[in-house]
């Protein structure tokens, strides 16, 4: 038996990922929307309601008013917009979130995608929360950068073209009012008490991201050593197929980099895992000075977004976790 799935939006940067994930798979079938039909409700309706699982990328409202299109009780829902990460009824969908997380995503009907930097973050902060070695009333703050694909189309459209049409930007910080749209799911994931100091840049690349937290050790109750951190991380996802957390000496020669001959320091490329659904935990520190930090690697478009949705959806329809993600 095949599964029907249904991507409203599938010509978006999200939707386009996805589908070239799922195309090819004999256990699913993709059906579409004609597209002179994408804003005819009834004919959005009847395919919404017929899917077995249906995959919004769409703009927040638009993804509300989707959902409001579904009446028949089986269909399940996987939303990567922002519309429903917070929303009671919800499911996160971070399988590596806690224990039970995969169990919560493989009942639900609805479940919402993180964030990309989001997931970078959570994966990071709230195994550290939950082992009281960051207290839940710490201040913490996250900085990050992401290939531009991650501004959807378009941002994409102005870095590809040529100023004075586009832009020769190299780099470009934002979210400078300090309410962009990961924060609040980054606080309730985490267990946070308190909004999280987010400073999100995006390079001249297409894809891929690092997202790091810094962290003052000497101002945390337990005066943590950095490979206390570490440990805990490998702890939570020991196991884990698509979260890995590099090794004390890996982050040591890392750290220990030095220039090369060209002039530049070797370090973390933020597309070193483009094309995956993986991500990649290192813990940098100097207990001299009782310092940290925490850094996230992983594909803005991979678990950023498409991986991630692909591996909701095996598991709602009681899938193998880690199909058409290898």
């Amino acid at each position: 038996m095949t599964h029907t799935i249904f991507i409203d939006g599938e010509a978006g940067t999200t939707g386009l990922q996805i589908r070239q994930r799922l195309a090819g798979r004999r256990d699913l079938t993709l059906i579409s929307i004609a597209p002179e039909k994408r804003k005819d409700a009834n004919a959005r309706a009847e395919l919404l309601n017929s899917a077995d699982a249906v995959v919004l990328c769409l703009p927040d409202e638009a993804a509300r008013e989707a959902v409001d299109l579904i009446t028949e009780a089986s269909v399940r829902v996987v939303d990567p917009s922002t519309a429903h990460r917070i929303a009671p009824g919800w499911t996160f969908g971070f399988p590596e979130l806690a224990k039970g997380q995969r169990a919560a995503i493989a009942a639900s009907k609805r479940v919402s995608n993180p964030g990309c930097y989001s997931t970078g973050f959570i994966a990071l902060v709230r195994p550290l929360v939950e082992a009281e070695i960051v207290p839940a009333d710490a201040p913490v703050s996250c900085n990050a950068i992401s290939g531009y694909t991650g501004g959807g189309k378009g941002l994409i459209a102005e870095m590809e073209t040529a100023a004075p049409a586009g832009t020769s930007d190299a780099y470009r910080t934002y979210g400078l009012t300090l309410a962009h749209k990961h924060v609040p799911e980054m606080q309730l994931r985490t267990g946070l008490a308190h909004p999280p100091l987010f400073a999100p840049s995006v390079g001249r690349y297409a894809q891929g991201m690092i997202v790091e937290v810094p962290l003052h050790l000497w101002a945390l109750p337990r005066r943590p050593e950095p490979e206390d951190l570490r440990r805990a991380l490998a702890a939570w996802y020991a196991g884990e197929q698509f979260v890995e957390v590099a090794s004390e000496a890996e982050c040591a020669e890392l750290a220990k980099a030095r220039a090369g001959a060209a002039g530049y320091v070797a370090g973390l490329d933020p597309e070193a895992l483009n094309g995956t659904n993986r991500m990649k935990l290192f813990v940098f520190g100097a207990a001299q000075c009782g310092q940290a930090r925490l850094v996230a690697l992983l594909d803005n478009l991979g678990k950023g977004a498409s991986g991630a949705c692909v591996q909701n959806l095996n598991l709602m329809l009681g899938l193998e976790e880690g199909a058409g993600l290898s």
